[in-house]
């Protein structure tokens, strides 16, 4: 271990730059910079996230459910630049405390939202425009069945043959495959020389995005990769109060059936709901990742001053 900073300081310039173009974009466009707590009493409900803990508090996972709170408050078009922490995140893409740029915009769905994304990285990594196709037709395509309709038997059979089924195959649900052969068989392929958009996932996917009632059924979500790494998650966001403490309560049992540790509901922002949150679209973006593709770097470790070492 080593006193001296990870990152050279070329990259630490690098990310200096980057940080400024991020606030020109958004500041030419009237969009609001805000900061929310970094600490909170609720932690994330999501079973695929952990939290990590400060004493009674939590350390925040993402800076999304205050900012809606911003939202229901009438703050117009918001995005923060914050610091966000997550347990058990380490390798080369992820560090346990990472940078995290975050907007919301009310009005957009995710497709208008999608363009000011693009936007943005054409601005900030001069990029070629992106790349757009659906969960589905990718699916297709990379592993040959339906997303929206195929069971896990045959999302596991076809992991087998691709030689990605964990040992512990059988806990697995639906949504566990689908997210595993996305990440390791159509993930590597996305974005290799210009941004790609994924959208318009299968519903048990859906996290905090609107579902549309078509024929199957999608979640308004889409995913932004680039040279095979994923680097943005937006929502065309979920308002209904009802649906929302619904998916909070499934979270609540999923985690149970997993042994995973209870979380608290975020109290203020059901609230928020409640008193009403405009029609909005909303997108997460790695910063730290940003920064590792404008720097062609390989690991996370390279664009962080000082990442956190194993003692």
């Amino acid at each position: 271990m080593t006193w001296k900073p990870q990152a050279s300081l070329e990259v630490l310039r690098l990310r200096a730059r980057l940080l400024a173009r991020i606030r020109n974009f958004f500041e030419a466009r009237g969009v609001l910079e805000v900061e929310t707590p970094v600490l909170g009493h609720a932690g994330v409900t999501d079973p695929f996230i952990e939290s990590l803990r400060s004493g009674e508090l939590y350390l925040q996972t993402s800076p999304e459910l205050a900012m809606k709170r911003l939202l229901a408050a009438g703050s117009g078009p918001i995005f923060q630049i914050c610091k966000a922490f997550r347990a058990g995140e380490a390798g080369t893409r992820h560090n346990p405390e990472f940078t995290m740029l975050e907007w919301y915009q009310p009005g957009y769905d995710h497709h208008a939202l999608m363009d000011e994304v693009d936007l943005l990285i054409q601005e900030v990594l001069e990029a070629e425009s992106a790349e757009r196709e659906t969960f589905g037709a990718l699916f297709l395509r990379y592993v040959g069945l339906d997303p929206h309709t195929a069971d896990r038997n045959a999302l596991e059979r076809v992991a087998r043959v691709v030689g990605e089924a964990p040992f512990a195959a059988s806990e697995l649900e639906v949504d566990d495959w689908l997210n595993l052969l996305m990440a390791r068989v159509i993930e590597p392929q996305l974005g290799q020389d210009r941004p790609f958009f994924v959208y318009d996932y299968p519903v048990c996917l859906k996290a905090l995005a609107r579902l549309r009632d078509e024929t199957p059924p999608v979640a308004e979500r889409f995913e932004l990769y680039y040279r095979g790494m994923e680097l943005a998650n937006g929502y065309h966001e979920l308002t209904d109060l009802r649906e929302q403490r619904a998916r909070f309560e499934d979270d609540r049992k999923r985690r149970e059936a997993l042994g995973l540790a209870a979380v608290h509901e975020d109290g203020p922002f059901l609230d928020a709901l409640e008193a009403g949150l405009p029609k909005s679209a909303g997108v997460a973006l790695g910063f730290d990742r940003l920064v590792m593709i404008a720097a062609s770097a390989t690991s996370i470790r390279d664009v962080l001053s000082f990442p956190l070492d194993t003692p």
